[in-house]
């Protein structure tokens, strides 16, 4: 639980619900620090070699088949002239493929499979195969624009290259074949000789061109590439657009702006020139950006872009729940930024953000089966937002397959002066220090339990430091040498520094408690007001309805109420639970009353899982963000049997289950609530049904209709009726009372009783209009 300290500080409106700030501006920076390479580190876990596993066995061939099926790998094949046909899909198509083979590479460096390298070198003889002569590769622009190649900056085609340029050198570094690099190098020469000062003018639309070529760089030593990269970066800011992160100079950026994707990616390729260059200008506006946004715009999960509009950024603690966009590729860009600040930096508020979304809003991007994804991640959801198997912009699926290996990649880092820790998982490294090679092994149950131990194996003794990162979210962590007590207090960077001649077989111990936590938002976050997220260690929890109830808007947990945390190795995994004495808000029929006694809320059990593992059974509602006050939990009706119906109707758009799920709108045109609606049927007969597993009496209707006039589309209907199922026929009620079209309002029809396993509502909508349904109830 966070003490009055802690409350203190979100009163006064420090971000405490992410722990971060801006990395120190000091007179003489740290030297970088040197990522160990995931090749060089196995990981043994519970947590990451099993999602490793999945991502090599199910991500990817099920990535593979989707870009077979929708015609992805067949644009390369028709431009190269091997088959006959058209262009498929978005004009950003290829970046997909590229993308599969990327992470195809990183999975071949730490699995090797022939059969798998045969494929990937199929594959990338068609890329291959569709290069232009003069080194353009993009299958849109030759089969559908080709007199439009470089006029057209919102087409991303220096994005397309830019991840072709990223699977180059990817393969290259896991099968040391030149097939793919040598493509890309081709394509970089292109580049290069269409734009500059005295060339064309421009700038990637889409930023991701610019970390590319620094890894193009760094794989064949050619500096042309590096000065492509700074030149893309000085053109920025001269009257393009705030969405692309084009509307002032890189070097005078302060806040973090536009789409989402597009500034991480920028920021990335930023980080890696300054890291080649030093230039601390660049560095100056890395931090200035970070602080924007980690200080403003950073949701508790890691997500980030709270706006559906722009995919992206809007102002500061603008963090809404519900509408959250916080695109899956936009957390995977924080992640590979936030570890490239961390090396650059070699501070704990850095890593803090990368272990922050890795273990929360970005592997919520997948299903725990690997092949169901998240295009956008919510904080609360009202069981209406599910994983799917693709999208028509399939840019998150394979960014997860490409991002799970790499996760190995960020454990560890090295600098002159040793080895740094920088996330906790359990895993056999190999680290290269200037002194030779070192063999660490890290057992650890993290992030379900806090006890790390590292076994040092230096082959001889050799004095140098291991730096463990203590998580911001920790306190009162302990470390052990050799069963030693040691002065565990961290650095000014937020490390425990341990500076020793290490002998083989050394032995660390760090343990890292790990309470249940209730997280505050800065007052400023509107949307979470008198609520509390939970988190314990790295993992932040949601509550969901296939552990509460069926519901859990209506929930509330007292800041009395004691938290245990318990591992459930059967569920969703193996995952630590949260139980909680909260309470359900009492149900309340409003309609038509102005005062009534106060109902009595009901004790009930909280159970809290990773947000992480969310919508991996059956759907329902989600919620991060926890009401403390049961009167700040949404209100619900009382139940009736229409709530045990399964609905089904005419045609289904937005939300059918919205028709039964108990919500009290506060008007017709409420958009707050689920609503369902027919549209965009106009003029005609529809139909919206129940149907019960057992025959059920009913007598009574009411409806509450959706109608978002003036300016919308949907209406009350013209007129409407119930019906009945009598055996496999339906039927209207008979002795009906009058059928009322109010808006604003549940309309009340009572009838002769009927013994149904079905009803349903027939409704004739006003000519050239829609309809559609907030609420149904069955009263009995």
């Amino acid at each position: 639980m966070l003490g009055p300290a802690e409350h203190a500080l979100c009163l006064i409106g420090l971000v405490v619900l992410v722990l971060v700030c801006a990395p120190a501006q000091t007179a003489e920076r740290r030297a970088p620090l040197t990522p160990v390479p995931s090749t060089d580190v196995k990981l043994t876990d519970r947590f990451w070699a099993p999602r490793l596993e999945i991502d090599r066995t199910v991500t990817l061939p099920h990535n593979l088949r989707m870009c077979e099926e929708t015609g992805r790998i067949a644009n390369f094949e028709i431009a190269a002239g091997l088959r006959q046909g058209q262009f498929e899909g978005i004009y950003f198509n290829d970046s997909d493929v590229y993308k599969v083979v990327e992470g195809a590479a990183y999975l071949l460096a730490l699995h090797p499979d022939p059969k798998r390298d045969e494929t990937l070198d199929a594959l990338i003889a068609k890329i291959a195969a569709a290069q232009q002569p003069d080194g353009y590769l993009n299958s849109y622009f030759t089969l559908v624009e080709p007199n439009n190649r470089w006029k057209e900056p919102h087409k991303h085609e220096l994005y397309c290259a830019g991840h072709l340029i990223e699977a180059g050198v990817a393969h290259y570094r896991a099968t040391g074949k030149r097939s793919l690099l040598e493509v890309a190098i081709r394509v970089a020469d292109n580049i290069d000789h269409v734009f500059g000062d005295d060339r064309l003018i421009g700038v990637p639309e889409h930023e991701e061109t610019e970390l590319a070529l620094v890894k193009l760089y760094e794989a064949t030593g050619e500096e042309r590439y590096l000065k492509l990269a700074q030149w893309f970066i000085d053109q920025r800011g001269h009257g393009g657009p705030e969405y692309a992160q084009d509307h002032i100079p890189v070097r005078e950026q302060t806040e973090v702006v536009g789409h989402a994707v597009r500034a991480m990616y920028l920021y990335c390729g930023v980080a890696d020139i300054a890291r080649q260059t030093g230039e601390e200008a660049l560095l100056g506006m890395l931090d200035r950006v970070w602080a924007d946004l980690t200080q403003h715009k950073l949701y508790v999960t890691g997500g980030i872009g709270p706006s559906s509009h722009n995919e992206g950024f809007t102002t500061a603690y603008d963090l809404p729940n519900d509408t959250s966009y916080a695109e899956t590729c936009a957390g995977i860009g924080l992640a590979l930024w936030s570890h490239r600040m961390a090396l650059l930096h070699g501070r704990r508020e850095c890593a803090d953000v990368l272990e922050q979304v890795l273990y929360n809003g970005m592997i919520s991007g997948v299903s725990l089966s690997g092949d169901r994804f998240f295009y956008v991640n919510p904080l609360a959801s009202r069981g209406n937002h599910h994983r799917a198997p693709w999208f028509g912009c399939a840019c998150c699926p394979p960014n997860v397959l490409r991002i799970i290996p790499q996760v190995g990649g960020m454990v560890y880092a090295t600098s002159p002066e040793g080895v740094w820790v920088n996330l906790y998982a359990g895993s056999q490294a190999s680290v290269k220090l200037e002194t030779g090679k070192v063999e660490l092994i890290q057992e650890t149950d993290y992030p379900w339990f806090g006890a790390v131990k590292l076994t040092v194996n230096p082959g001889r003794p050799r004095a140098f430091g291991i730096n463990l990162r203590i998580p911001g979210w920790c306190e009162g962590a302990t470390a052990r040498v050799n069963e030693q007590s040691v002065d565990s207090t961290p650095g000014d960077n937020g490390y425990l520094r341990l500076h020793r001649e290490w002998q083989q077989g050394d032995v660390i111990r760090l343990n890292l408690p790990m309470p249940p936590q209730r997280v505050a938002a800065n007052p400023g976050v509107a949307a979470d007001v008198g609520r509390v997220a939970l988190r314990r260690g790295p993992v932040v929890y949601c509550l969901e309805a296939a552990d509460n109830g069926r519901s859990v808007r209506d929930l509330a947990l007292p800041r009395e109420a004691r938290i245990e945390a318990r591992l459930d190795s059967g569920l969703l995994g193996g995952v630590m639970v949260l139980h909680a004495r909260g309470v359900r808000r009492a149900p309340v029929d409003w309609e038509g009353v102005l005062y009534q006694p106060v109902a009595e809320d009901q004790p009930t059990t909280l159970t809290a899982v990773p947000y992480y593992a969310w919508d991996n059974r059956a759907p329902g509602e989600m919620t991060v963000w926890i009401p403390e006050c049961p009167a700040l939990a949404d209100l619900k009706l009382p139940r009736t049997v229409a709530q045990d119906g399964e609905p089904a109707a005419s045609f289904v758009h937005d939300d059918l289950r919205a028709i039964n799920d108990g919500i009290a709108p506060r008007g017709s045109g409420d958009l707050s609530v689920p609503r369902f609606t027919w549209w965009d049927h106009k003029g005609g007969t529809e139909w919206v049904s129940l149907s019960f597993a057992e025959p059920q009496r009913i007598s009574c209707a009411e409806v509450y209709w959706f109608d978002d006039g003036p300016n919308g589309g949907c209406r009350v209907p013209q007129s409407w009726e119930v019906q009945w199922l009598d055996g496999s026929e339906w039927r209207p009620v008979t002795g009906a009372s009058s059928y009322r079209v109010a808006k604003d309002t549940f309309n009340r029809v009572t009838f002769d009783p009927v013994e149904t396993k079905g009803i349903r509502l027939v409704a004739q909508l006003p000519e050239g209009m829609s309809g559609g349904v907030l609420e149904w109830r069955l009263p009995q």
